[in-house]
């Protein structure tokens, strides 16, 4: 009975060896990051801003931008669709803050800091 229980295990060992369709991971996967287009030249200043004054956000191609200000938790705390290249951000307080900005189909995500 031992040898029949053997004989099962090595046949589905060596079937088992021999499928080339089970894979536990790709080597080929690539990070998502990596294939983000960014924004040629994007440039917000100042960085770091004083307090109450505007942001300016330009770009190589200077088209209309996205703007998304979110706290370092995560909270979307303000939205606008940028014509120009001027923001007006004088309601938001001290700290550190994340921005994202989207041009066309390109996304860049920076750190903005209001003393």
């Amino acid at each position: 009975m031992r040898k029949i229980y053997l004989l099962f295990i090595c046949i589905g060992l060596i079937c088992l060896s021999f499928s080339s369709g089970i894979q536990a991971q790709s080597n080929t996967v690539e990070k998502q990051e990596s294939q983000d287009i960014k924004i040629e030249e994007l440039r917000i200043f100042p960085n770091p801003m004083p307090e109450g004054s505007d942001l300016y956000i330009t770009s190589r191609l200077g088209l209309t931008k996205q703007v998304s200000i979110y706290s370092v938790l995560g909270k979307k705390l303000h939205f606008k669709v940028l014509v120009g290249k001027k923001l007006d951000i004088s309601h938001l307080n001290r700290g550190v803050y994340i921005i994202k900005v989207t041009e066309g189909n390109k996304t860049a995500t920076r750190k903005l800091i209001i003393e």
